[in-house]
């Protein structure tokens, strides 16, 4: 394995650090390489201690907490704090870290490796405000073409990168590193039904279109089965005003973001597996969400959208069912036949196969490559 010493990285991202998987999985294989790691974020309110972390973290607090005004003086920090430390290479997670990463590694003139964790310019919030999106376009053109170390999550989104800017990235999928030190409790001990078949839906980013408003009305009609929403997002304190609005609190429970070790007992203890984002954008048509991959760890058939990358895993290892709609009706529908079809034991006995041939250390291997070619330019 290629390893470096004394050489010190810092990797940007604009979250607290504390629930990004990937972005932790990052630090921990620069860390394997012998690099030094500085990870750079943002300190919230509420964000958690990452004093736990086995590497240096610096959080910044920020006047400005959304908005342009915030993007501006988040970039302006942490290019001053990254031409103030020593560093031998910078690696810049999303969009909106890389001009001060870009701008600072040219002055410095030390290797950037960037990584684009969906199509930002495509997000459903963008497409309402064409003056923002125009903003991040232009900022995307006049870079990404620069670039020499590019990788994004999906063959999708680096065939879209590569035809629009000529720019190849390399693929590393947001899959998860399996449980290390993970015991089971039953469902008792966590507080789970008993008797009813367990439906899940997790995620960072339960947002706006991505299906979550529509699976909570369908539950009227799903039966003898549990929903738990597990994470948070733009319209997470929507979906608990419409389960009381619906009465659906003995059927539904929503919780906040948790630990990964809490959450797996959430995971590991369902029965399916539950991600219908919209067609609605670019970025979700593209997308290939982790938690597809948490599923499949967990044993999990899933039920999922008709979109290309999701459609690929799903239809390849035959471990689910497609939803073409988002009628609730037509959601119910499809549950209900998922959780008591024949067909479940097959699929929950071909993720095995797709586990097995899906797994963080096939992905690492293509990381560590990337970090062989990096002081050789």
């Amino acid at each position: 394995m290629f390893t470096t010493s004394s050489k010190t990285i810092i990797v940007s991202v604009i979250n607290d650090l504390a629930t990004d998987q990937r972005v932790l999985r990052t630090c921990s294989v620069l860390k394997e390489h012998g690099f030094e790691v500085i990870l750079f974020g943002r300190e919230l309110k509420d964000s958690p201690s990452v004093s736990h972390l086995p590497y240096n973290t610096r959080r910044v607090k920020m006047l400005f907490t959304k908005g342009p005004l915030f993007y501006f003086f988040y970039n302006l920090r942490l290019y001053f704090f990254l031409m103030g430390n020593k560093a031998d290479a910078l690696f810049a997670n999303d969009l909106d870290t890389l001009w001060a990463n870009y701008r600072a590694a040219r002055i410095k003139n030390i290797p950037l490796i960037y990584d684009s964790h969906e199509l930002f310019c495509e997000v459903p919030e963008l497409q309402k405000t064409p003056m923002k999106k125009r903003i991040w376009e232009r900022l995307e053109e006049r870079i990404i073409p620069k670039l020499k170390h590019c990788i994004t999550v999906n063959q999708s989104i680096a065939d879209h990168f590569k035809l629009k800017y000529g720019t190849t990235f390399s693929v590393i999928r947001n899959i998860p590193e399996e449980p290390k030190d993970f015991t089971l409790k039953t469902k008792q001990e966590s507080g789970i039904p008993l008797n009813k078949k367990i439906l899940i839906l997790q995620g960072a980013g339960i947002n706006i279109d991505r299906g979550a408003e529509e699976l909570v009305q369908a539950m009227q009609y799903v039966n003898d089965a549990h929903l738990f929403i597990i994470g948070g997002g733009d319209v997470f304190g929507d979906l608990k005003k419409l389960t009381i609005q619906l009465n659906l609190g003995s059927k539904i429970s929503i919780k906040d973001k948790m630990p990964k070790s809490e959450l797996l007992q959430y995971t590991f203890n369902a029965d399916l597996g539950i991600s219908i984002d919209k067609d609605t954008n670019l970025n979700y048509h593209f997308s290939l969400p982790n938690k597809i991959f948490d599923y499949i760890q967990a044993g999990l058939p899933v039920l999922a959208s008709n979109l290309p990358e999701i459609k690929n895993i799903i239809t390849r290892y035959n471990i689910g069912c497609l939803t073409e709609g988002h009628d609730p009706k037509q959601i119910a529908e499809k549950l209900n036949y998922m959780i008591s079809s024949d067909q479940y034991s097959i699929w929950k006995e071909n993720t095995k196969k797709a586990a097995a041939e899906n797994n963080w250390e096939t992905e690492k291997k293509q990381f560590s490559s990337i970090l062989e070619t990096l002081f050789k330019d």
